[in-house]
C-alpha cells in the first residue's frame, strides 16, 4: 500500500472560464478558472488540505494557465497529462433573471480523452479521499470507465470516495445518467448531489424522500446540497438539516463545488458529519459573493470569522 502523502485528490475535467459581468453600460467577460473536480480541489487547499488534481490538458495556452494556478494554489500537478492533439475545455457563464446559464465549447476536450491506463495510480493509491463526480463521467465513455478505475485503485489502498453526481443533461441523457450514477453511489463513502439533480435522478421532490432514495440505492452518507436554504445531512440512523447562511450572493458558479471541498478538507480533519456540513455551507455561500468559480473561494481563517459572526 502506498504511504498516504494526500488529504484529497480529485479528478476530472478543468474548464477555462469566461464569466458576464455587467456595468451600468457594459457588458464583458472575465476569464477565470472552472471545472467542478478542479474547483474542489482549489476549495480544499485553500481551506488547509494537501490535495492534488489528475486530468489531461490541451497542449496550449489554457492548460499551461491551469499548470500555473494549481501550483500558485499548491495543489499538486504531477498527476496532470497533456493531449497534444486535444484542447483544453472553455466555457462562458451568463447571469439572467433565472440565475447564471452555461454555455461549453468543450467536445474534444483532452481530459474527454482521458482512459484508465492514464491514471497516475500511486498518487490514487496516496490519498485519504478520492473525490469524482458524475460530470466526468458524462464526457465520454472512456472518461467515465477512467473514473470507475480510479475508485477502484483508491478503495483498494483504504481511501475514502467522495462523488458529486452533478448531473448535466446536456451531456447525457437522463437513463444513462440514472444508471451510471446509481451504479456510483454504491462505490462512495459519501454522496454530495444537489436538490434539483437528485429530485430529477430520483423523481420525487421531497427532501427526505430524497435521501431515503439516495440510501437505498446503497450512498452510507448523503449531504443534500440546497443552495442557499442549507442541507440536509444523513446517515442510515441519524439525519439533521442545517440552515443556509444569509449573504450578498452575487454569482452561485462553483458553490456547490466550493461545499464539496470544505466537506471533505474537515472531515478529514476530524470533524463530524454535521459539523463539517456547517463548515461546507459557511464556505459556499462565501463562495457566492464573488464573480467566477475560483476567485471567490474563501480561506480558513475567512471561514471561521464568518462561522463566528453567525453563531
Amino acid at each position: 500500500m502506498a504511504a498516504t502523502r494526500f488529504d484529497l485528490v480529485a479528478l476530472g475535467e478543468p474548464l477555462l472560464e469566461f464569466n458576464q459581468v455587467r456595468t451600468d453600460d457594459t457588458t464583458g467577460y472575465r476569464q477565470g478558472f472552472g471545472g467542478d473536480t478542479s474547483n474542489c480541489t482549489i476549495a480544499a487547499a485553500r481551506l488547509g488540505a494537501r490535495t492534488a488534481y489528475v486530468t489531461r490538458l490541451g497542449d496550449d495556452a489554457f492548460g499551461r494557465m491551469f499548470i500555473d494556478l494549481w501550483q500558485r494554489e499548491g495543489v499538486d500537478v504531477s498527476g496532470v497529462g497533456t493531449d497534444a492533439d486535444a484542447p483544453t475545455g472553455i466555457y462562458f457563464v451568463t447571469h439572467g433573471a433565472n440565475g447564471h446559464e452555461f454555455s461549453y465549447l468543450r467536445a474534444g476536450s483532452a481530459a474527454a480523452r482521458m482512459r484508465p491506463g492514464d491514471l497516475p495510480l500511486d498518487l490514487i493509491r496516496a490519498t485519504k479521499v478520492l473525490h469524482v463526480s458524475g460530470i466526468s463521467q458524462a464526457i465520454s465513455a472512456n472518461a467515465c470507465d477512467t473514473v470507475f478505475a480510479a475508485i477502484a485503485a483508491a478503495r483498494a489502498a483504504g481511501a475514502r470516495i467522495s462523488y458529486d453526481s452533478n448531473l448535466r443533461l446536456k451531456l447525457w441523457p437522463l437513463d444513462r445518467a440514472r444508471a451510471v450514477i446509481t451504479a456510483t453511489i454504491t462505490l462512495c463513502d459519501w454522496f454530495l448531489p444537489s436538490l434539483d439533480e437528485a429530485a430529477q435522478l430520483s423523481g420525487v421532490t421531497d427532501p427526505k424522500a430524497i435521501l431515503d432514495w439516495c440510501h437505498a440505492r446503497g450512498a452510507p452518507m448523503v449531504v443534500l446540497k440546497m443552495g442557499a436554504e442549507g442541507c440536509w445531512v444523513s446517515t442510515r440512523t441519524a439525519r439533521a438539516y442545517l440552515r443556509g447562511n444569509a449573504v450578498d450572493a452575487v454569482d452561485a458558479t462553483g458553490a456547490g463545488d466550493c461545499f464539496d471541498g470544505a466537506f471533505a478538507a474537515r472531515i478529514i480533519a476530524g470533524d463530524t458529519p454535521v459539523a463539517a456540513a456547517r463548515y461546507a455551507n459557511a464556505a459556499a455561500a462565501m463562495a457566492t459573493t464573488g464573480y467566477g468559480a475560483v476567485a471567490p473561494l474563501p480561506r480558513h481563517a475567512d471561514v471561521t470569522a464568518f462561522l463566528a459572526i453567525e453563531r
